[in-house]
């Protein structure tokens, strides 16, 4: 029996009508707020997004794991980089872990997007 062949741009090119495969560490969780998963570095030079790690994305902080410092630290740092208020990115687990996750006031799309950038220039250095 002959093969089938489409003609549709879908076929062409899949990455014309696909959109792009979500990351791992970027959920949806509604219309606007996003699932974040975190595995940080503390004590860092400086705050900077380095890769991912086990699904997460890797972030070195520079702030010690002391008192809630890298905590505030980190979901500070986030919001600023996707210009949001302090207020629009939660910590909603491992408070005295590693791994975080946290809850951000915005589309999973527009997280997505930053990460995929962070990534970017973090493998550009």
């Amino acid at each position: 029996m002959p093969s089938r062949r489409t003609n549709s741009a879908s076929a062409l090119n899949p990455a014309a009508s696909a959109e792009p495969q979500m990351l791992a560490c970027v959920r949806a969780k509604a219309l606007e707020l996003t699932l974040l998963s975190v595995s940080v570095v503390p004590n860092a030079k400086r705050t900077e997004v380095v890769g991912l790690h086990d699904g997460d994305l890797r972030v070195r902080l520079a702030a010690p794991p002391v008192d809630g410092k890298a905590n505030d630290s980190l979901t500070a740092w986030v919001a600023e980089q996707l210009h949001l208020p302090k207020r629009a990115v939660r910590l909603l687990r491992g408070m005295s872990s590693r791994q975080k996750q946290l809850e951000i006031d915005m589309a999973a799309n527009s997280v997505q997007r930053w990460v995929a950038q962070s990534l970017v220039l973090a493998h550009g250095d």
